[in-house]
């Protein structure tokens, strides 16, 4: 009975499903279309690590059993205290995050399968951007906030993953604040907090860049099987941007406030942005995909 408390309180079971699923899926590779892969991988990678975040606070933070469901099973974040916790009083969502919510859905969806077959079909790149476009619209600012403004109403502390970045006023500010929170709550957990201490700040920092990097070109790069390294040559700039940005030279220069911060941000985010979604896989996944759900 003793050892079975031990193995179920292990470390390794809240690992196991990060090792598991992606190296199941990465079996299936040449079995599947590669827009079926993509999908596949990114959500075994995805559920692997949500796991890790349910594991760690599931003993911690006492809560009921309907809250690790829709954890584990319908929230999009990866902060599982806020999540769990119910002495949190959170606010109910205002008329207008519902709007903006409802809003990106539909102008998503507008993208996808009103814009993207309206193209020239001599213009193929810019049908798979404007697919992938339509899909972070509907995915990450419309669908996934409405669930959001959903668990908020039912007392649930939750925040959307994005936080109105095109108003950035720094590259900081841009991945720590407002661009895909739930990966940056995960990576401080995983990643900064414990490496922070030893390595310090700017370090522990520059090192998410590169564990995202990599989980990217795992999702991008390995469905294309092309591209190798530029997604992850897109998060180190990101990094290196991060890096002159807090630098003496980046502070005389003001590129962390202001109209000269968000021009810096834009730059390094949208400047080699073709490195991370790169003209393989936009031809190779996001182009089939489209035709799938019929937007070609």
């Amino acid at each position: 009975m003793q050892s079975a408390r031990v193995a179920q309180s292990s470390p390794l079971a809240g690992w196991l499903p990060l090792a598991v699923l992606p190296l199941s899926t990465v079996a299936l590779r040449n079995s599947l279309p590669a827009w079926q892969f993509m999908w596949i991988l990114a959500f075994s990678i995805y559920a692997g690590l949500k796991w890790i975040t349910w594991w760690k606070a599931r003993t911690r933070i006492p809560h009921t059993a309907w809250r690790s469901a829709a954890y584990l099973l319908a929230s999009p974040g990866m902060d599982a205290d806020s999540f769990l916790d119910a002495t949190h009083r959170v606010p109910r969502p205002a008329r207008r995050d519902w709007f903006w919510a409802f809003f990106e859905t539909i102008l998503g969806a507008i993208f996808i399968w009103i814009i993207t077959p309206a193209l020239p079909e001599a213009m193929l790149l810019s049908k798979g951007w404007a697919g992938m476009l339509g899909l972070i619209l509907l995915l990450h600012f419309g669908s996934f906030q409405i669930l959001s403004r959903i668990y908020q109403r039912l007392g649930v502390n939750v925040e959307p993953l994005m936080a109105a970045p095109l108003r950035s006023r720094s590259l900081s500010e841009f991945w720590g604040k407002r661009w895909n929170l739930g990966f940056r709550q995960l990576s401080y957990e995983l990643i900064f907090r414990p490496t922070s201490r030893s390595l310090g700040a700017g370090l522990a920092g520059f090192l998410v860049f590169v564990a995202s990097g990599l989980i990217h070109d795992l999702v991008i790069s390995l469905p294309a099987r092309a591209g190798y390294g530029l997604p992850t040559s897109y998060f180190l700039i990101q990094g290196l941007g991060v890096t002159v940005e807090r630098s003496s030279v980046g502070k005389q220069l003001g590129l962390r406030r202001g109209a000269r911060g968000w021009l810096f941000m834009a730059a390094v985010t949208g400047g080699p942005v073709f490195w991370l979604f790169h003209p393989t896989f936009v031809e190779r996944v996001i182009l089939p995909f489209m035709q799938a759900i019929h937007a070609l």
